[in-house]
């Protein structure tokens, strides 16, 4: 009986105590000053603070309620100071408040800020699709963060490479641990290939909270974009013309992923050929004509015309008309030579005066005086 008594009193007490804080001044003159006053705790850990319940116009001990309102832990008072402590704090959403009745039996209050934390278990990025990418289309990148608390203070920011490409804020706000995916779009481009996508998530916390911010990375996404073929030679190349017997070289290269085919169709239908480059020997007037590379991927297809005229060989004609040149000119220097030069300038000689000359005696005249 006795027992039970005490209990309804506690009880009484409590409640009435509960009632006093919950109706009390916060914006009273000399408010109980906390320390600290805003407390930052991770989920488990253990916690504490220090109330100065009046420093001015206090009424004696004895004649104040002073006290301090807690939903897990335990408290112990000296006078005007309280403290509070809890060996592990498992409760998300709680609001410690000291309290102190003055003069005019008011009570003043101040309540202690207190955010419990728990940070990300996991984080991961994947895309809303699987497979393959296609250039100049817009994809979804979903960062995935599992059991955070509080989730308004998670910053989430994702990442090609080194490069940022934006961060997002938690806009929920229950108090306890969540699940959350972030979502961030982007279009892709053929610089893309081969890229690494990802992101990490934090808690933002403040001051009072770890410094600086751990940051949980996620797992590298490397992209596969399909794009092209993009023709690395002209599209629209100017008409060829080629000497007859020279040799054709014709150049047909492009850049895709996956890597495109080639194939060629050849002037008249004569023939087909596959790969970057098509060679023709010795060209003849047989060989002229629109030459078509076709580039190909699974995304599209490229023609490529060639215009190829074939034209004399010029050269064996200036080499036979100098020939011919030349002969003329040493025919007409022999002429000359033979029929004017010596007759000029050598005098008139028969073949039978040359083989003459040993035998000739010549008999001196003398000269009249």
């Amino acid at each position: 009986m006795f027992s039970s008594c005490i209990f309804l009193v506690t009880s009484f007490l409590i409640i009435l105590q509960c009632f006093h804080a919950s109706s009390c001044d916060t914006n009273c003159p000399d408010k109980p000053v906390l320390t600290p006053s805003r407390l930052v705790v991770k989920y488990g850990d253990p916690a504490s603070a220090t109330c100065v319940a009046c420093q001015k116009d206090c009424l004696p001990v004895e004649e104040s309620v002073i006290a301090i309102e807690i939903p897990v832990g335990y408290s112990s008072t000296n006078g005007t100071t309280v403290k509070w402590k809890v060996d592990h704090l498992r409760l998300w959403d709680s609001e410690p408040k000291c309290f102190y009745t003055d003069k005019n039996d008011k009570q003043c209050c101040s309540r202690l800020s207190v955010t419990v934390y728990q940070p990300p278990e996991s984080v991961s990025i994947s895309l809303n699709q699987s497979g393959p990418l296609t250039e100049h289309t817009e994809y979804i990148l979903q960062c995935s963060v599992q059991e955070v608390a509080p989730i308004q203070k998670l910053v989430v920011t994702f990442y090609k490479g080194n490069t940022q490409l934006g961060s997002m804020h938690g806009d929920s706000t229950p108090k306890k641990t969540v699940n959350k995916i972030f979502t961030w779009s982007f279009h892709t481009s053929k610089e893309d290939n081969g890229a690494q996508f990802w992101c990490d998530a934090k808690l933002e916390l403040g001051p009072e909270g770890p410094q600086p911010p751990p940051v949980l990375k996620s797992n590298y996404l490397t992209a596969t974009v399909h794009y092209g073929p993009l023709l690395k030679v002209s599209a629209d190349p100017d008409p060829i013309t080629i000497t007859r017997g020279n040799t054709l070289n014709l150049t047909c290269l492009a850049e895709g992923n996956p890597e495109p085919s080639y194939s060629w169709t050849l002037p008249s239908n004569k023939g087909y050929h596959s790969g970057t480059s098509l060679i023709v020997q010795s060209v003849d007037y047989q060989d002229e004509g629109e030459y078509v590379c076709t580039v190909s991927s699974k995304l599209k297809t490229i023609h490529v015309k060639f215009n190829v005229q074939v034209q004399k060989n010029i050269w064996l004609y200036i080499i036979i008309a100098t020939v011919v040149a030349v002969a003329l000119l040493l025919t007409i220097l022999a002429i000359f030579y033979f029929f004017y030069y010596k007759h000029n300038k050598m005098g008139k000689y028969q073949l039978k005066d040359v083989f003459r000359l040993g035998t000739v005696r010549h008999t001196a005249i003398p000269l009249s005086a």
